[in-house]
C-alpha cells in the first residue's frame, strides 16, 4: 500500500542577511518533504498518473529515464506500493552490462524491470512520446504530462493558503529539468504572483517551448506568469562546480536544511545571483520550492 503525502509541505522562512540588505526575504517550500518514498515534485507530479493507473486496472507503468533518474527510481517504488509492475528504459545501452550504480540498483530492488537502449534510439522514443506497451500506462521522462502539470499545481494552492497576501512582491521558483513542476506552479499561483524557473541544463528555448505545451494540454490555453533563467545550469545536466558546491555546503550549515546538488543548489544560487545583479525586484518575497532529497553519500552524478 502506497503510503499518505505529508501535505501541505513545511513552509520556512529563512534569514539570508545578504538578500536582506536588498529588500527580499527568503522562504523555502519544503517539498522534499512531501512522501517517504516518493519525495518532492515527483510525488506531485506522479500522484494524478497513479490515480489513473489504478483507475483504469493497469497492470503497470512504463517510464524513461537516465542512470541516475530520480523519477525512475520514484517509479518504481510507487508501482512496487501499488502492486504494479514497472518497466524503466534506460539511456545507454552499453550500461546493461555494467555493474549496476546505486540509482539504478535501488530501481530493480523496488522490482522495476530495466530495459538499456542506444542513446540514438532513446532519443526517438522520448521524442516520439514513449512506445505503448499492453495494459502499461507510459509516463514521460520526468514524468511531466498533462496531469503531473495539475498535480503540480497544487504545490501553488498551498502557498496561497500558507501565505494569504500571496501576490505580486512574490516569486516562487523552482528548478526546471523537463517543465512540469514549472508549469503546474505557473498555473496554480494567484493574479499577480509570479513563477521563475532555473533550468538545471542547457535548453534555452527548448524548456519554454516544453512549459508551454504543457500549459495548453493540461489546461487548453498559455499563461503569462512565468519566466526560466538560462544562466545558472553550471555547465550542463548533471554538473555540479565546484563553486556550486561551495555554497550549497554553506546554505546547509546556515539553515540545516539538506540542499540536492543538481536542480535545488541552482536554483538557491540562482536567486541569490540574480538577487545580486538586480535581476529580482527590491521587496521581492521569493519563495524556493525545495524539489527533492539530495544523492546519498557518495552517489552524485556530475556527468
Amino acid at each position: 500500500m502506497l503510503p499518505a503525502a505529508a501535505l501541505p509541505t513545511p513552509l520556512t522562512v529563512l534569514d539570508e542577511p545578504g538578500l536582506a540588505r536588498l529588500g527580499m526575504r527568503l522562504l523555502v517550500k519544503r517539498d522534499d518533504l512531501a512522501h517517504p518514498t516518493v519525495p518532492g515534485n515527483k510525488w506531485r507530479k506522479l500522484a494524478p498518473n497513479l490515480d489513473r493507473a489504478v483507475a483504469e486496472g493497469r497492470r503497470g507503468l512504463l517510464t524513461y529515464g537516465g542512470a541516475y533518474s530520480t523519477h525512475v527510481r520514484a517509479v518504481a517504488a510507487a508501482a512496487r506500493a501499488l502492486g504494479l509492475a514497472s518497466v524503466g528504459v534506460i539511456r545507454g545501452e552499453e550500461l546493461a552490462g555494467a555493474p549496476r550504480n546505486w540509482s539504478l540498483r535501488a530501481a530493480e530492488e523496488a522490482g522495476m524491470v530495466l530495459e538499456f537502449v542506444p542513446r540514438s534510439a532513446y532519443r526517438e522514443l522520448v521524442a516520439g512520446g514513449g512506445q505503448e506497451r499492453d495494459g502499461f500506462l507510459v509516463l514521460p521522462e520526468g514524468g511531466s504530462n498533462a496531469l503531473a502539470v495539475r498535480g503540480a499545481a497544487v504545490v501553488a494552492r498551498e502557498l496561497a493558503a500558507q501565505l494569504p497576501d500571496l501576490g505580486e512582491r512574490d516569486v516562487v521558483c523552482c528548478p526546471v529539468g523537463t517543465g512540469g513542476t514549472l508549469a503546474g506552479i505557473a498555473a496554480g499561483l494567484p493574479p499577480d504572483a509570479r513563477a521563475l524557473g532555473v533550468a538545471v541544463l542547457r535548453g534555452e528555448g527548448y524548456l519554454e517551448r516544453e512549459v508551454t505545451g504543457l500549459h495548453r494540454a493540461a489546461y487548453g490555453r498559455e499563461f503569462g506568469n512565468w519566466r526560466i533563467e538560462h544562466g545558472h545550469h553550471g555547465g550542463g545536466y548533471g554538473k555540479v562546480p565546484a563553486a556550486l558546491e561551495e555554497f550549497a555546503a554553506g546554505f546547509e550549515r546556515r539553515h540545516g536544511v539538506p540542499v540536492e546538488r543538481r536542480y535545488v543548489a541552482k536554483a538557491l544560487s540562482a536567486v541569490h545571483a540574480l538577487a545580486a545583479a538586480g535581476g529580482l525586484a527590491a521587496g521581492s518575497r521569493v519563495t524556493v520550492v525545495v524539489t527533492g532529497l539530495p544523492d546519498p553519500a557518495g552517489g552524485l552524478s556530475r556527468s
